[in-house]
């Protein structure tokens, strides 16, 4: 099914949903008490995201500090935010699915299924010119040999100097 689909879909069925709960909660327990109610669980939830992602991010803390990328942390991490959203959003489904989604057995079900389904594209980003020792490493052509405060124009050739150490040594600092 289409992602537009999808998000049609949960925009025409979940307020359609929530107004039918309201009416039915509201016809049993009174207006009153389903917006208190309603205020309740967003004052719940905003305190459980509050709780759960304090421990999540020192448990996400204690695994970078042990070499190891908290994979694991991050997906409970987007749901626990997830859950805190729904709980935020009046009304009693989303409300349903966020405490759920509080639920730490809940999580690591719907995190395997995830993982399972999801595909996972890794992109191996250049960190730049920086090697391990600190040394800036730069070819030729990504650096000119204008003195500081001198503009580097067009009509000046890029400096190919094989004697010239870095593009920010003088003529008096040739390698001996």
């Amino acid at each position: 099914m289409p992602l537009g689909l999808i998000i049609l879909a949960c925009f025409i069925l979940l307020p359609t949903i929530e107004i039918y709960l309201f009416i039915e909660v509201g016809s049993v327990i009174g207006a009153i008490p389903t917006i208190l109610l309603t205020v309740a669980s967003a004052a719940a939830g905003t305190y459980m995201l509050r709780q759960q992602g304090l421990s999540l991010l020192m448990r996400m803390r204690a695994e970078m500090d042990a070499g190891r990328v908290p994979s694991h942390e991050m997906m409970h991490g987007a749901m626990i935010v997830f859950a805190g959203l729904m709980l935020l959003i009046p009304g009693f489904f989303t409300d349903a699915i966020g405490l759920l989604l509080f639920i730490p057995p809940v999580r690591e079900v719907i995190g395997n299924y995830l993982a399972r389904h999801v595909k996972v594209q890794n992109i191996h980003v250049n960190p730049g010119y920086r090697r391990q020792d600190g040394t800036v490493d730069l070819n030729e052509d990504e650096w000119s040999s204008s003195r500081h405060g001198e503009q580097d124009s067009p009509s000046r050739p890029r400096s190919n100097d094989p004697d010239q150490i870095s593009p920010w040594s003088g003529d008096d600092d040739k390698r001996r």
